[in-house]
């Protein structure tokens, strides 16, 4: 199916999982489930379109300092949580740095940790899905998922890691084909180029390490076989994604079925 973005000033990378089909043959409901990047400096037209949808609930994914650095811009009527996940291959590590410090310290080690970045951001996934710290988090967000009325936005940085684990994790246990939840991830990469290409002529120009550079330009990429990566090791561990929600997140089938109740139609 064609995924499209929502046109809004100031986030490039909100869409909308209504209209995505299930294995059984159902859609999500529009206007229920909304994934997106970070919601600062919103203009008003914005934040207007975003009342107009609907719009009662927001989980912000990211680290006390990603919220410093970037304040949330509040809608007025809109419930908001904090259910913050790390996003590197150390735990702990951005908690108290900013999150340049934290990359320039983390590509440091790559190459002699991971060998390549690409190895870097599937060890990061499996942090994100597999460390206790982080599975409580994911099923903080499951529970507001389970329990919200009205329409929910998720939200981390760029919207394409963290956003992306938890929208996969949601997608599987609605009954979304993986292939199309795979297409979700790496829209991502389609609705930033434009940013991103700016955003890498800027970081040639840096005066940088070029492993630095390389490091940040992996950064941005969801490439396909980060986020199958993902399901493939939680299926090593748990056979599927759903047991991996059942066995590690606490999620019950009764919480699965509200889940299909509420979004699917």
């Amino acid at each position: 199916m064609h995924i499209e973005k929502l046109k809004l000033r100031k986030l490039n990378n909100t869409r909308d999982l209504g209209g995505f089909t299930t294995t059984d043959g159902r859609k999500i409901k529009r206007g229920k489930l909304i994934r997106s990047g970070k919601l600062y400096k919103l203009p008003k037209s914005t934040q207007q379109k975003l009342k107009d949808i609907g719009l009662t609930t927001v989980v912000d994914m990211r680290m006390d300092i990603e919220c410093i650095e970037y304040p949330t811009t509040v809608i007025e009527g809109v419930n908001y949580y904090r259910v913050p996940l790390v996003c590197t291959a150390t735990t702990g590590i951005t908690h108290e740095k900013s999150m340049t410090r934290t990359m320039l310290a983390e590509s440091k080690r790559i190459k002699h940790e991971f060998g390549d970045c690409d190895n870097y951001i599937l060890k990061t996934y499996e942090i994100i899905l597999f460390d206790k710290a982080s599975q409580e988090k994911l099923k903080e967000f499951l529970d507001l998922v389970v329990k919200e009325e009205g329409c929910i936005l998720w939200h981390c940085s760029a919207g394409k890691d963290r956003t992306g684990i938890s929208a996969m994790l949601l997608e599987s246990l609605l009954g979304v084909d993986e292939e199309l939840i795979i297409d979700d991830y790496v829209m991502s990469d389609t609705f930033q180029r434009h940013k991103r290409n700016l955003q890498k002529v800027g970081l040639w120009l840096m005066p940088a390490f070029f492993k630095f550079k390389t490091f940040l330009f992996a950064q941005m990429a969801a490439k396909p076989q980060y986020i199958s990566g993902a399901m493939t090791a939680i299926k090593q561990k748990y056979g599927s994604v759903t047991e991996y929600c059942k066995q590690a997140l606490g999620v019950t089938d009764e919480d699965i079925q509200t889940l299909k109740n509420k979004y699917l139609e």
